[in-house]
């Protein structure tokens, strides 16, 4: 049987008892969840729901999630998860690009899902607590082909509308079983997260992963830094997942967690953007534990490298090549670059999608013929084969001729004690094309000033990588995984602050 749902039943066959998921109202052991995504099948096939059709789903990290995901993969139609905080035009446009037949949302977050599927003509469901389902269980789950569709992941992009990436079943299961290789997990091992599943880190590399592997997975549905720490300590998590940004606010929350709270912490999974050098060093500090790094895109199921646990990989690497995946550097001629030069990341196994739903000039222009992925990332190797990602291919910054890395520019500033947040991004500049410009949020109550800010980026960067433009803001724009988003960042201010910088140099 090819399905996700496969692994999970066979461990509900050998240790029914043995517990698959916790959230806060409770837990399922494997058997009951077995038992809940038979019957949610069940529910949708007595709806009509067939294998192909798409389904839009809603929900927050709680088991719940859990069990509509896999009732619908069950069910042998396809999963369209969104972002819970889209609104019902953006919803309305993933309704008619995917051709869902059907939107299912979280309870109380079902207002902006219920309002397009209205005008769209689509039915609706709401995901209650517990998952409740109406109808007698399906006695086998569908039969899926490798090259099945599994889910549609659309990809926020840059530019352009969002893209329906085609995670097939194979890639999935093959970013489960990699991703269990990894990290080592076993059935004694606890993982956690609170990252949201509806993104691919927390759904191949944590939710189908753990469950892969027969673990024990603790969901918690809205991130603080507290609440993180007190679930780590709780269920005592052998294996936590986040981002840069969820590991640092750990970092300042307040220092009352027990020396040996984390004792049974052995492996902390990092991806979704660089993680600064100083944020892995101070966690360590406090926390006593590494931070494992990975490399992936939402086309490549999550994976692509990793830092391999015990081996750990050169800060600022983010590790070789995952099993049954290869990885090249390639310069603008589209050959393999030498080991320590810098060109575009490209990746190619069983964990790359089919293409992109009904975009076949933008699968063309993704993949070649050979199953190598364009990931538009700019990257270099260093000897030992771990890579090192550079930068986003499309926020390379050229200042006066000269490229400007902003990971570069931004770990230096993250070095700083009273820096929290920093997004370097480049602004268009009449005389060196581009300009330098640092976002920057403070530790509260602390006074930080743009000259500062410069004084302690030319103890470390050379002058053409300062940044000219300095502005303060209480916090990031982030994106729902807790990733930066640089493209959500207000311009104009930016554009002052160069003018601003300029006056005051020619004044």
């Amino acid at each position: 049987m090819t399905s996700l749902v496969a692994p999970i039943i066979t461990h509900a066959e050998t240790t029914p008892d043995h517990e698959a998921l916790r959230g806060p109202a409770g837990s399922l052991t494997y058997a009951q969840l077995v038992g809940e995504v038979k019957a949610y099948a069940g529910m949708l096939a007595a709806r009509g729901v067939a294998p192909g059709d798409r389904i839009l789903f809603i929900g927050p990290t709680l088991p719940e999630f859990v069990v509509g995901y896999l009732g619908i993969h069950a069910a042998g139609a396809i999963v369209v998860p969104v972002n819970p905080l889209c609104t019902p035009a953006e919803l309305s446009y993933f309704i008619d690009d995917a051709g869902c037949r059907l939107a299912i949302a979280w309870e109380s977050l079902a207002s902006a899902a219920r309002t397009a599927a209205s005008e769209k003509g689509i039915d609706f469901l709401t995901l209650s607590a517990g998952a409740t389902a109406d109808a007698d269980a399906i006695t086998d789950v569908h039969d899926f082909d490798d090259a099945d569709i599994a889910m549609l992941l659309y990809t926020s992009g840059t530019t352009g509308r969002p893209k329906g990436a085609e995670l097939t079943t194979g890639n999935l299961t093959a970013a489960a079983r990699i991703s269990g290789q990894l990290s080592q997990s076993t059935a004694d091992d606890r993982v956690g997260t609170g990252l949201p599943l509806f993104h691919v880190f927390g759904q191949a590399a944590v939710m189908l992963s753990g469950l892969h592997s027969g673990a024990t997975v603790s969901l918690l549905p809205m991130f603080t830094p507290t609440s993180m720490i007190d679930l780590i300590v709780k269920d005592q998590l052998t294996i936590v997942c986040g981002v840069p940004t969820m590991w640092n606010a750990m970092l300042h929350a307040p220092d009352d967690t027990p020396a040996d709270a984390f004792n049974h912490l052995r492996l902390a999974v990092s991806g979704g953007a660089s993680l600064p050098l100083e944020v892995s060093n101070a966690f360590k500090r406090r926390f006593g534990c590494d931070i494992s790094e990975g490399y992936g895109l939402t086309e490549t199921a999550a994976l692509g490298t990793f830092s391999r646990p015990g081996t750990p990989s050169p800060i600022g690497t983010v590790g070789p090549a995952v099993p049954e995946v290869d990885v090249e550097v390639r310069g603008s001629d589209g050959q393999p670059v030498p080991t320590g030069e810098r060109g575009e990341v490209f990746i190619r196994g069983p964990i790359v999608m089919r293409g992109y739903w009904n975009r076949p000039d933008a699968t063309a222009e993704t993949i070649d013929a050979d199953g190598w992925l364009s990931t538009g990332d700019i990257g270099e190797f260093d000897e030992a084969g771990n890579l090192r990602i550079v930068d986003r291919a499309k926020e390379l910054i050229i200042r006066g001729g000269y490229n400007v890395y902003p990971s570069e520019v931004e770990n230096a500033l993250y070095e700083h004690p009273d820096i929290v947040e920093v997004a370097v991004v480049g602004v268009p500049d009449e005389h060196y094309g581009e300009e330098i410009a640092a976002v920057i949020a403070t530790t509260p109550g602390v006074t930080l000033d743009a000259a500062a800010v410069r004084d302690w980026a030319n103890d470390r960067l050379a002058s053409y990588k300062l940044p000219r433009a300095v502005h303060f803001v209480d916090a990031l724009p982030k994106g729902p995984s807790g990733k930066i988003l640089k493209r959500a960042i207000d311009p104009e201010p930016l554009l002052a602050a160069v003018v601003e910088y300029r006056a005051a140099r020619n004044g």
